[in-house]
């Protein structure tokens, strides 16, 4: 060939290009792929091609056609043309970049004078969209490459599309600033609606439990945690390590020992029935006052039911908000809250911050958002497991609280566990099959109607006995769980009976904070009782006198000493009216009396009438007679 001739072929396949054309154009690359089945001429025209890239300070043809070949073979599976192709290295599809070019030095524009702005310093694209089952909101999945190493983070298109908001991607690492957050903005806009097609659309929730007809969260293929960052390591805690025969003959020895610990652990499976038999939550509370009883230990064995039992994973404790109980009980939504060392949550004066009703009534505060509208309410459905050094509700408290718990006290002579060290040691190791297991069995067809036979039965049952309804409705969960986790998993035969549960349950007149309420009035009065007597015989404060069986209490004081406690007043009346404990005229709630030439208006209270002392023949036979003659 001539030299004429092999400048007629140069000329014929390089065409001059300029910087712009071979980074905001397919120009050149395509130029190049119309020979890629010549191998020589595909090969010339590369490097051709190659060196006049070069000349004009693109320095990475190479690999941008290289990235332009795998997409052009990718189009020809999928129909798809991609005009402006990312070009960056990494493990992520290519996607249309539209006006933007997003390559390995970040991403960018050049404008027609071939001047270069960039936008973010690092490539940074979305690579797939979440939608949340609950609510339907969509969240962008983004891949980002920071200090040459990939990262992904699932952030909230809230974030991604407000320019005030995407300046809080900097703490994860991402090169934004308040100067570039309305450009970066635009690119995410732009680059989702361009590529929404090809962008794989995946399933989210951003809890655990129930999620409608898809299943039991976390244990669905599939499917990925889109909550917030706080909970993550919660959600990672719902996991099964170890060796399940391990666990489970640990946890059927503690079973055997301790009928605490087999109902602390049947109150960790009977979370995930509270909401199907139509329930609401319930505490179980471990306390005493006795280190070394094992009530700690109790908590890791029915947090390992679940996942992870150490401090800090799947355990929380009582040094929180409650804002933060709220949330942290709709996260864990049928799974069930796991509370360590009650006394975290006492004040200065020993007194505890805790209300049992923050989380029995299972729906949050309703909250106001900034734009004016409402906070979708949180809400939940399980059990929760607590420990403490005593009892999670006070004698004041109302008997809806009081109704939510099963209080189990615990000694010295009556451990929950007995080996905690060693249980602690295997249970740390070995965790979270039993829990998985349990949910997939009552899952299957035709289980939850066994499992609603069971629990009507145990209800049913409970009832029959001194007991309110709603003690007996937590107890015959716990009874029902029993009852199935050691069918499908313990496989004992050692079943809690209805009469060894009741022997944990309040009564009715201990639940009624009428009756409790009067009891502390009645030890009040008589603590007091130099106060109840007038003229010259009571030189101090007087509270009232007494009379007959009655004590008659001046009002103010009444209402002093009752709220002080805790009760309400009015409350504390209507009920001592109603159940004939106090005289009453007319309408009112008091009756005049005359105290120290004063008439004043007073609660006068029925006391009650002394019990005549017996012993049982048991207590004879043993007692200490000497000195007594028979008559």
């Amino acid at each position: 060939m001539t030299d004429e001739e092999t400048k007629s072929v140069e000329a014929e396949l390089v065409t001059e290009y300029t910087q712009n054309d071979f980074l905001a154009t397919e120009k050149p690359y395509e130029e190049i792929y119309a020979y890629k089945d010549d191998p020589f001429m595909h090969n010339l025209k590369i490097e051709q091609m190659s060196r006049q890239a070069s000349a004009v300070g693109v320095k990475a043809f190479k690999g941008l056609y290289k990235n332009y070949v795998k997409m052009r073979e990718m189009q020809r599976g999928c129909g798809i043309i991609i005009n402006n192709p990312t070009a960056f290295t990494g493990p992520y599809m290519q996607l249309e970049a539209g006006k933007y070019c997003v390559d390995d030095g970040g991403v960018y524009t050049i404008d027609s004078f071939g001047s270069y702005h960039v936008i973010c310093h690092h490539p940074i694209i979305p690579f797939e969209i979440l939608q949340n089952i609950d609510t339907g909101e969509e969240k962008l999945n983004i891949a980002y490459r920071a200090r040459n190493e990939w990262q992904e983070k699932i952030v909230s298109k809230e974030i991604l599309y407000n320019s005030r908001n995407i300046p809080q991607l900097v703490k994860c690492g991402v090169d934004v600033s308040s100067e570039t957050a309305k450009e970066l903005v635009s690119y995410f806009q732009e680059i989702e609606s361009l590529n929404r097609n090809v962008l794989p659309l995946k399933k989210s929730v951003g809890r655990l439990g129930y999620i409608g007809n898809e299943g039991f969260s976390p244990y669905v293929e599939g499917l990925t945690f889109d909550g917030e960052q706080n909970y993550s390591h919660i959600f990672s805690a719902i996991r099964a390590k170890g060796d399940y025969k391990k666990w489970r003959d640990t946890a059927n020895k503690c079973r055997s020992e301790s009928l605490t610990a087999r109902i602390f652990l049947a109150a960790a499976f009977a979370s995930v029935l509270v909401q199907p038999l139509g329930g609401l939550p319930f505490f179980v509370h471990l306390w005493g006052v006795d280190s070394g009883t094992g009530k700690t230990v109790a908590l890791m064995l029915a947090a390992s039911v679940w996942g992870n039992p150490e401090m800090g994973e799947y355990i929380q404790t009582f040094n929180s908000t409650v804002v933060g109980y709220e949330k942290t009980a709709a996260f864990l939504n049928n799974l069930p809250f796991l509370i360590d060392e009650l006394q975290l949550s006492k004040d200065s004066h020993g007194k505890s911050r805790f209300d049992v009703y923050q989380l029995a009534q299972g729906a949050g505060r309703t909250r106001g958002t900034k734009t004016g509208g409402i906070e979708r309410t949180p809400t939940w459905r399980n059990t929760i497991l607590t420990t403490g050094e005593s009892p999670i509700v006070s004698g004041s408290a109302g008997a809806g609280a009081v109704n939510r718990v099963i209080d189990i006290e615990c000694g010295a002579n009556n451990a929950v566990i007995k080996n905690g060290m060693q249980v602690s040691s295997v249970i740390k190791q070995n965790y979270g099959f039993a829990g998985r297991d349990f949910v997939h069995k009552i899952m299957l067809d035709g289980i939850m109607e066994q499992v609603r036979e069971v629990y009507d039965e145990y209800f049913h049952k409970l009832c029959q006995s001194d007991t309110t309804e709603k003690q007996a409705m937590a107890a015959a969960m716990i009874l029902t769980a029993d009852f199935f986790a050691d069918a499908a998993i313990f496989r004992s035969g050692l079943i809690t009976t209805t009469e060894e549960m009741s022997a944990f349950l309040q009564t009715k007149k201990s639940v009624s904070a009428g009756e409790r309420g009067y009891q502390y009035v009645c030890d009040w009065v008589a603590a007091n009782s130099k106060r109840f007597v007038s003229g010259e015989e009571n030189n101090g404060e007087i509270y009232g006198v007494m009379q007959d069986n009655y004590a008659y209490i001046i009002r103010s004081k009444f209402d002093e000493i009752t709220e002080k406690q805790g009760f309400s007043q009015r409350a504390l009346l209507s009920w001592l009216k109603t159940n004939g404990k106090i005289l009453t005229r007319g309408r009112n709630n008091t009756r005049g009396k005359r105290i120290n030439g004063v008439n004043v208006e007073c609660v006068v209270l029925r006391l009650p009438e002394s019990e005549p002392e017996y012993y049982t023949p048991e207590e004879l036979s043993s007692a200490d007679m000497t000195g007594f003659e028979p008559l």
